[in-house]
């Protein structure tokens, strides 16, 4: 049996090297605790080395990712339960969970829900505060804009004439 330094699963290259229950969560749409079981349900040690593998138990790993529900995997580990299209509970990975996601903010989109309408203003969908975050989606930050302050005007003295009255128009008149 000859060390392989890449590893082909799920059609995502796995590095020889790393323990296997690592190494599978570098597949996207498997994390921890979803490798761990894999690792439990094909009956496989989880500390071997990933390269150490031979083709039968890299056939199997493949077939436990892509339908764990037929090795009795518990349906609250699954990332996608009761799909909104068929009903089933499945476990999406790789291309697939790309595409379900989008598809799924799509059809928010599309039936004007509240979290669609989030999505199409680039919003906080998850009921964040927006008063301070997210500037990104907002816009550069304004604060708080203060009127202008006129310099005060120099007096004649009291000469008398048509220019000592005030124009109207100041804080004075408003006041009244």
């Amino acid at each position: 049996m000859e060390f392989k330094h890449l590893v082909r699963i799920a059609n995502t290259d796995l590095d020889g090297r790393k323990p296997l229950y690592y190494a599978l969560t570098k597949i996207k749409g498997v994390n921890f605790m979803f490798a761990n079981m894999v690792c439990h349900l094909a009956k496989m040690n989880r500390y071997t080395k990933t390269g150490e593998l031979t083709d039968s138990e890299t056939e199997v790993l493949d077939n436990v990712l892509k339908n764990p529900i037929k090795y009795n995997a518990p349906a609250w580990m699954l990332n996608r339960r009761k799909d909104y299209t068929t009903g089933e509970d499945k476990h999406v990975i790789t291309g697939d969970l790309k595409f379900a996601t989008e598809n799924d903010i799509r059809l928010l989109k599309k039936i004007k829900a509240y979290r669609g309408i989030r999505h199409i203003f680039g919003l906080p969908v998850r009921g964040q505060r927006t008063r301070s975050n997210f500037r990104k989606n907002k816009g550069n930050v304004m604060g708080v804009q203060r009127k202008s302050v006129a310099p005060p005007k120099a007096e004649d003295g009291g000469k008398g004439g048509k220019g000592d009255k005030k124009k109207g128009g100041g804080k004075e008149d408003k006041k009244k």
